[in-house]
């Protein structure tokens, strides 16, 4: 494994806008070994026209040769042109505009046909006249998800370029449903996101809003940094139009190949991408990039946990994480570092015995059998080892054939009941789910087109003793904060309180919650519910009013209520990341509440 550098976004004087257009080809390859890059991809305006003239001009050389023909100074650049690409692989592509005008980048072997290539524009509806103009605007375009499945059916990288700036799918603003915007950024078919601040670290970054740890956008994305050349080098007046190599992302492969990438963005070890400062950083087994470190910047989530040791309990612990990430949304975890950053770091003694421990525990306690990766990084100078623990395929997961546990925010718990049930009718829909079934409401039809019962309307058998009947939970209110704990009622039985909440990270109802059996974010809830007066005193703003903000498990929290057709709904822990709309008048100016990215 070597780090690799590339920038995977560079254009040609084939694309309309080009800065330079009396640079050559020999000249883009020139810059980019200056730049010490060792993968490029050439990626003009709806069109491969860059890379057929390079391909063309090489070809042509090579034909001269064959021929006796070729005059020294031909000679000489031709040798060079073989030079410089034994040395930097040329990858070739295309920057598509889609529908609304979103850029999208298709990457492709070094050996694909530039003419299938060509078929798929023109699939895309880049109208034929227009193949070679290199133009940013191409007419009535395919949609977004279109143009991701074509790249992908046809072996290529899908990347959303400039994904959190200008022309990107993640730029706040557009005018879309929130499922549209989850769709443009978790598909599938899409292999990375290319955004503008992949340097920046903390919770307001691209990269750590992606993270896999909000609600709505559960799968982890790969953020990678291009330059978007449209000229040789930086522009020195302005600072933000970038020549080649101007913004370069490493990447951690077992060779210099297309395959390799493609291998990397399709697994979910998420360490093997860091951004490049300046000249090329080190190559050796303690990278100038430490993403260990940078993963205890973002602390504890629904996607990452820390453990200091593996003694005692602690290895319990690391094995419930492990059971509750394939049962959620995948994670990661690190043995011997916390989750403060000022801590410093503990290490693993003896880490290869401490992988081998892991991993027979895993093989043995959890069932169905998950596949995990268990490996060793450095990290201040020790040995910490890192768990890399997929999705599951085969949920529920559990630890010793009986105890499921799952992930909420940064806490690991036992499933209740309600819990375990949807993890299994989750299992068993189809993938992916027709549209047209999100949208059947009412009643269903039988095969011969009688009109059936809903599942809850059909009559039961009747018992001795009918089941007591359990209330239906209103709909999440409108403009619902998006994290945090809803209590939606209590009733008493036999002397004991029974809740109702609604976990808002994920958006499910529990019944039947006690103080006893609630886990600690539901446990704050619903202490603080039961303490609340009839009228409890709040700072209103028209229906929407904050209880209390506070500090919990090191994260802003927000107790908060709303007015909703004459009655109360009480949401409890909300941290910054689930205040969205109104709600956002209640947070202190020292920092936004995380919304879409924007830069």
């Amino acid at each position: 494994m070597n780090w690799y550098s590339m920038d995977l976004h560079i254009h040609t004087p084939a694309s309309s806008d080009y800065q330079n257009p009396e640079a050559s080809y020999l000249d883009i390859l020139r810059r980019a070994e200056a730049r010490d890059l060792d993968i490029i991809a050439l990626t003009d305006h709806n069109t491969v026209a860059g890379c057929r003239a390079m391909e063309a001009e090489m070809e042509q050389l090579r034909l001269l040769r064959s021929l006796k023909r070729i005059l020294p100074e031909e000679e000489q650049r031709l040798q060079e042109f073989e030079r410089l690409v034994s040395k930097v692989l040329v990858l070739p592509g295309f920057e598509f505009t889609a529908t609304f005008g979103f850029h999208i980048l298709g990457i492709f072997p070094p050996d694909k046909s530039l003419r299938e290539l060509e078929y798929i524009l023109l699939d895309l509806n880049v109208p034929a006249n227009q193949l070679e103009d290199g133009s940013v605007t191409v007419g009535a375009s395919a949609d977004v998800l279109t143009a991701y499945h074509a790249i992908h059916e046809a072996g290529g990288l899908a990347i959303a370029a400039h994904a959190n700036s200008s022309n990107g799918v993640a730029m706040r603003g557009i005018k879309f449903g929130g499922q549209t915007k989850i769709a443009y950024t978790q598909d599938p078919h899409l292999h990375a996101l290319e955004i503008t601040d992949l340097e920046k670290r903390g919770r307001f970054s691209t990269a750590a809003f992606f993270s896999g740890s909000k609600p709505e956008y559960p799968r982890r994305m790969h953020c990678i940094q291009g330059s978007d050349a449209h000229r040789l080098d930086n522009d020195p007046v302005r600072r933000a139009n970038l020549g080649i190599g101007g913004r370069v992302t490493e990447a951690l492969l077992p060779e210099r190949s297309f395959a390799a990438l493609k291998e990397l963005f399709e697994g979910n070890d998420f360490a093997r991408t860091r951004p490049r400062v300046g000249k090329r950083q080190t190559r050796d087994k303690e990278p100038a990039f430490d993403f260990v470190q940078a993963a205890r910047e973002e602390g504890s989530n629904i996607v990452q946990e820390f453990h200091e040791s593996l003694r005692g309990a602690r290895l319990n612990d690391v094995i419930a994480d492990v059971c509750a990430f394939a049962n959620t949304n995948g994670g990661s975890l690190f043995i011997g570092v916390s989750n403060d950053p000022r801590r410093p770091v503990a290490g693993v003694r003896v880490a290869g015995m401490a992988v081998r421990r892991l991993q027979k525990e895993i093989s043995q306690r959890i069932s169905p059998e998950l596949h995990c990766t268990v490996d060793v990084h450095k990290s201040g100078g020790k040995d910490i080892i890192r768990i890399l623990v997929p999705r599951g395929d085969e949920r529920p997961y559990a630890i010793d054939d009986n105890k499921i546990y799952i992930r909420s925010e940064a806490e690991t718990g036992l499933a209740v009941r309600d819990e375990i049930v949807r993890l299994i009718a989750k299992q068993a829909e189809p993938e992916p789910a027709p549209p047209a079934r999100e949208e059947r409401v009412g009643r269903k039809t039988s095969r011969n087109g009688a009109a059936t019962k809903p599942p809850a309307a059909r009559s039961k058998p009747a018992v001795a003793k009918p089941a007591r009947p359990r209330p239906e939970a209103p709909p999440p209110a409108q403009d619902a904060p998006r994290t945090g704990v809803e209590v939606v009622s209590m009733e008493q039985r036999d002397g004991a309180s029974y809740y109702v909440v609604r976990d808002l990270r994920n958006g499910m109802v529990v019944n039947n919650v006690t103080e006893k059996s609630a886990r600690k974010l539901w446990h704050y809830a619903i202490k603080a519910y039961a303490e609340l007066q009839p009228n409890p005193a709040a700072d209103w703003r028209g229906n929407f009013g904050l209880l209390k903000a506070h500090t919990q498990y090191k994260q802003r929290r927000f107790d908060l209520v709303q007015r909703v057709d004459g009655d109360l709904r009480y949401y409890f822990g909300v941290t910054e990341d689930g205040i969205h709309g109104p709600w956002t008048e209640f947070v202190p100016q020292d920092g936004p509440a995380a919304e879409e990215p924007e830069h």
